[in-house]
Formats: C-alpha cells, structure tokens, sequence
C-alpha cells in the first residue's frame, strides 16, 4: 500500500537485534551473525523491514561492544566481515534494510587513536580526547559525573592530566570540537554505507559536545537516595550542548550522500529538546528517538497526555517515532504485565510515526532475575543494588523447548527465563492466538493500511481507563480502543467492523452504537 512518496524507514517497522543473544551458530554461548541469517526467515514471516543491529565492531567487550577499539572490522566473536557481508547481502534479499549501531561519542581505551593520545601531551592525537589539567588541588577538573558511577574525570599519571569518559573509564569520549574527528567518524560512516548498511542508529547522539568553558553541573533539587549518582546534578554542562545539533546536521549530510538511508539518534531528552535534533527545516536526524513509552506509568491519561504533547511538539513535516523496549530498560512485559503486553503491542503498532520493536517482546519474554553471581553488566557491577542492571532485559532469545531454548548448543552468556519451555518463538508461532500471532498481525495491518502509516492522530474522549483515538486518511478511518485496566470498558464509537482486538477473537464483528472492552482488552474498528 505504499505510495510513490514513501520512504522505507517511515512505513516499515524497525527491530533491534542484540547480537550477543539472537542466535549461536557456533556453540560458544554467544550470538553471531550467521546465526542472525539463519533466523532472517522467521524475521520475514514476522513482517518487519529493517534490522538494528547493536555494535558487532571489533571490542574489549568492557561494555559489551560499545567500547568499540577499531571501527570498521567486526569483532570475532560475532564473525567475519565476510559473514557480515553475508548477512547484507541475505537480509536485502528477504527485502530487509541492515541499521547499524554508531558509537561516536567514545572509544574504547585500546584503541590505536586513545594509545596515541595518552602516549604524551604533544602527540597529534592528544586533542582527539577530552583531556584537562587537574584543580589546583590535584581533583578532577569539573563535577561531571560518570553514568556508570563516580567522576567522569580519569587521571593518567604519565601525563599529569586527567581524561574525560561519560560511562567507563574504558570508554574514553572522543573530541568532538575537532574536525579531524568528525571527518574519521564521517569516514567511518561512508565504509559502511558503501558495504550496503541502510543507515544508522547513534549512540547516545546528545552527548556529543561538552561545556567549551567546562563549568560545574547544578545539583538536582528532584534528586532522590536509590537513583543512579549522576542524577545527582542535572547535565547541563555536559550533555545537549547547543552545537551538538551542527554536529547532526553534518552527519545527516554524510547520510545524505547515499541514496535511500536513515539516521537515528539515541537521545533521553524531554520533547522539547528532543524534538530539536531534527535540525532546523529537519536537516538533522531523521528519527530522534522517541522513549517516552519506557518510562510512562502505564494509564490511559498519562500516556494520552505524552502523545499529544510529543505531536504539538514535533515540527512541521517531521515523521515521528515510538519504542516500547531496548537493551537498556527493563522488557515491556514486565514492566505492565504480561496482559498489558498485548495492548502494548496494539499501541506502538497503532500510533502515528515508525514503530521499534525489541527482539523478544514479540514472543512476550519477560525480564530474567540475573543472580549477583551471574551480573555481566558494568553498570550494575558498579553501581549494585538499586535495581537498574540490564542484563535481566538481554537474554538469549527463545526459539523452542528445547535445551537452552535453541539459543546454542554451548552454555549461554546469560540465564534463559525459567518459562522458554512454553513461552518460545516455535510455541507461539502454532498458537492462533498467542501475542506473537498478534504482533505478526498488527504489523500486516500496519503494511497494507495507508491510514495506520500516514493517518492523522486524533484522540478520542473515552471514560475510565481506555486511550482511544482514531486514525484517519483519504476518507477512511480506523478507531483504536486500549483498556488499560483489568476491568471491564465501554466506549460510543457509532458504527463499524473490529478488525483485530489483542485477544486475536473478534475479528468481522459488527459493532454499533457501544463498543465493549474486556479488561486488558484492545480493539481496532473500520468506523462507516
């Protein structure tokens, strides 16, 4: 149903690969690119159009793959750059575009630019990094702290300095107000596209540019005991610093000297500044990450709210965008519960603008208790105990009932969730009506109804707790209805056909005057 104007990444439905848990192909526990291709058909059956694959580069794995030490190899763990080529190759063959994850904002500290650069204060790569003389009194030279835990600030006794690094002290951030940076990072970004990468996500794209001046952060007066300690001073010296959007739009041109790719930004802003790293006349990011859903509470008003001020905020002619899960937050079952879920899935594959999907949440997999024994993840080995640790949300993916869920013949990097022997890809995919039948649905749906694509937003006033709003495009118009609560709903929508509800039993049912909601319930009308 797409017109001759649409773009790919504003019709398709993009999902994000954590390669470390997608499949093995080798038998060392660990996911790997030709295990990717090996599971591309059940990909295509799913009906997705676009693979975010997250960093496959060549790493000291200090923070799994985002402590990247050469930027245009793949490390190999994952496979060879010809098994990356393979993967290309195979996924645009089942009509699937590749995303690859960027990670500009640092380095890891073995890589050959960082050596040089801590090697001696006159070496030409000294100003690659952020480096800065000491206090006075020999402290770190500002209060930024790291969002891993403690000082952002590491001091090299060779050279008498100290290094910036945003997360690890492993991660050292790259100089962004050096054009000879940016031109290796561009040059990065044109290798890629020229092995036929469709575009790219980048990492934490706020962070960028810091403070020229490299002033104190303000204490945060919100800032509450149990939170992760950076929250402890709000970033404004460190983060969203206003030439970051230069840097963006010099990325987006790059980008643009391809035909048919799309650039994303990893940005945790509220709308307002989210919204500016589109650029000025949307010559920034094509997609800024939208993440509003991962931290909404999970009611009709709250997120009828964000909704409406996420599209008063969004500037002419920008294509929006919403996430429902990532390899940073906790799985989206739950955080609202499994029957939650469902209605999850009918909301992000409803609303206006490109849906995410995080491998899993198709299959309803769940955040995996991770004993303190089995923590791989550096944050939560930092900062322990205050619940934040993200590898209950990186597990090995559930394919079938079998041993170790078919993830791997070896022994997995992390513990599979207790439930894989029923709650597996192979089990839903016979099952009618399980939420991976749904989700295979909705994305259907979402293919061959211009409306649910290119539609207006336009909310619905509804009673208790049901989000309801309608989409509507070329004289046709779709209602959906979301029960929120476990009880049930009521909603006047006048006349129309169901053509899906969650529970995946609904479907021709005639509606008029009074829609019924089940709890937990979501349904989507053909309105007369």
């Amino acid at each position: 149903m797409a017109t001759a104007a649409t773009v790919w990444w504003q019709a398709g439905t993009i999902y994000q690969i954590y390669p470390r848990s997608f499949q093995d192909s080798n038998g060392d526990g660990i996911g790997d690119l030709a295990g990717i291709v090996g599971r591309l058909p059940y990909l295509r059956r799913l009906g997705i159009d676009a693979i975010w694959l997250s960093p496959i580069f060549p790493s000291p794995m200090a923070d799994f793959g985002y402590d990247i030490s050469d930027y245009i190899g793949v490390d190999p763990i994952f496979g060879t750059s010809a098994d990356f080529d393979a993967l290309v190759a195979a996924a645009h063959g089942h009509g699937l575009k590749i995303i690859l994850d960027l990670v500009p904002n640092h380095t890891s500290d073995q890589h050959p630019w960082f050596v040089e650069s801590r090697s001696s204060r006159d070496n030409p790569k000294r100003d690659w990094y952020i480096w800065h003389d000491p206090k006075p009194d020999g402290s770190a030279p500002t209060n930024w702290m790291s969002e891993f835990g403690g000082s952002s600030w590491q001091y090299d006794e060779a050279t008498g300095q100290y290094y910036y690094h945003a997360f690890l002290d492993k991660q050292p951030d790259l100089n962004w107000r050096n054009p000879a940076v940016r031109n290796a990072i561009y040059e990065v970004m044109r290798f890629w596209m020229r092995r036929g990468v469709d575009g790219f996500r980048v990492d934490v794209i706020w962070h960028l540019i810091k403070d020229e001046e490299f002033r104190d952060n303000p204490t945060n007066p919100n800032f509450t005991a149990g939170r992760p300690p950076h929250e402890a001073f709000l970033p404004l010296y460190s983060t969203d610093r206003p030439e970051t959007l230069d840097v963006v739009a010099e990325m987006r041109r790059v980008v643009d000297e391809f035909d048919d790719r799309v650039l994303i930004g990893e940005i945790y802003l509220p709308f307002d500044r989210l919204v500016a790293y589109y650029g000025s006349d949307l010559s920034g990011a094509h997609l800024p990450f939208n993440f509003a859903l991962l931290s909404a509470p999970w009611n009709a008003f709250a997120i009828g709210e964000l909704i409406a001020r996420y599209e008063a905020a969004l500037p002419l002619g920008a294509w929006p965008n919403w996430v429902l899960g990532n390899h940073d937050r906790p799985r989206v079952a739950s955080r609202v519960g499994m029957a939650q879920a469902r209605v999850a899935a009918m909301l992000l594959l409803t609303l206006r603008g490109t849906p995410t999907l995080y491998y899993g949440d198709e299959i309803g997999m769940k955040q995996v208790p991770i004993a303190p024994d089995q923590v791989q993840d550096p944050f939560e080995k930092n900062v322990p105990g205050i619940g934040l640790g993200r590898d209950g949300c990186r597990t090995p993916m559930q394919w079938g009932a079998t041993e170790h869920a078919g993830f791997t013949t070896g022994e997995p990097w992390l513990p599979l969730d207790t439930d894989y022997h029923h709650q597996n890809a192979a089990a839903l995919a016979a099952d009618p009506h399980s939420i991976l039948s749904l989700y295979v649905k909705l994305i259907e749906l979402r293919k061959h109804m211009p409306e649910l694509v290119f539609g207006g937003y336009e909310p619905v006033d509804a009673a208790g707790d049901v989000l309801a709003y309608r989409r509507v495009y070329d004289g046709q118009t779709v209602l959906i209805a979301l029960n929120l609560s476990g009880g049930p709903a009521s909603l006047h929508v006048g006349a129309g056909e169901i053509l899906l509800a969650t529970g995946l039993d609904r479907h021709g049912e005639n509606v008029s005057g009074a829609l019924e909601l089940a709890g937990n319930e979501g349904v989507m009308v053909r309105l007369r």
